[in-house]
C-alpha cells in the first residue's frame, strides 16, 4: 500500500518539475524573442545591439535555461531579413555560447569572476559565426563583420549582462527562484 502511494507522490513531484521546466523554457524563449522584436531596429544587420542577449547569461545562473534561449533565438530570427541562414547560424552561435557559459560555471563556480569569463562566450561565438554569415551574405570583409558583431555583443553581454546577472546573483532568494 505505501509503495503505491509513494509512487503517486513521486510521479506528482516529477510532473510538477516537468511542468516548471516547460513553463520556464517557454517564458525565456518568449522573453528573448519579444526583446529582440521590441528592439528590432538594432537587433539585426551588420552592427547590432541585441538587448535580448543579456538573457543568455541566465544560463550561468541556471543551465537549464539553455533550451529556451536557443528556441528564443530561433523565434527571434524568424523576423530576420536574412532568412533561414540567420535562423541556423544565430541559433547555433547561441547554442555554442551556452555550452561555453555552462562549462565556465562548472569549472569556476557561481561567482563574478566566472561570470565575466563566461560572458566572453557569446561575444566570441557570435563574432565568428554571425561575422562569417555576414561575409557570406554581403561579400564584405570577415574581420570587419566579426568586429562589428563582437563589439555589439561585448557592449550588451559583457557590460550590461554581467551587471544585471551579478546583481541577481547577490540576491539568494532571486537565484533560488530562478533555479529549477
Amino acid at each position: 500500500f505505501f509503495s503505491d502511494s509513494e509512487n503517486i507522490f513521486e510521479r506528482s513531484f516529477l510532473m510538477k518539475r516537468n511542468n516548471r521546466f516547460i513553463t520556464r523554457t517557454a517564458l525565456i524563449a518568449a522573453a528573448y524573442a519579444a526583446l529582440t522584436y521590441a528592439f528590432a531596429w538594432m537587433s539585426y544587420e551588420q552592427i547590432q545591439f541585441r538587448i535580448s542577449e543579456v538573457l543568455v547569461l541566465f544560463a550561468f545562473i541556471e543551465p537549464r535555461y539553455g533550451l529556451g534561449l536557443v528556441l528564443g533565438c530561433i523565434l527571434a530570427n524568424l523576423a530576420s531579413p536574412f532568412g533561414v541562414i540567420d535562423i541556423a547560424v544565430g541559433s547555433f552561435a547561441t547554442f555554442l555560447a551556452i555550452v561555453f557559459i555552462v562549462k565556465i560555471r562548472k569549472l569556476f563556480g557561481l561567482n563574478k569572476k566566472a561570470l565575466i569569463i563566461a560572458s566572453l562566450g557569446p561575444v566570441i561565438t557570435n563574432a565568428l559565426l554571425v561575422g562569417a554569415e555576414l561575409t557570406y551574405l554581403f561579400n564584405t570583409p570577415f574581420l570587419l563583420n566579426a568586429l562589428y558583431v563582437g563589439a555589439g555583443e561585448f557592449a550588451v553581454v559583457v557590460f550590461i549582462g554581467t551587471v544585471v546577472v551579478n546583481l541577481i546573483m547577490k540576491n539568494n532568494v532571486l537565484v533560488e527562484k530562478l533555479s529549477f
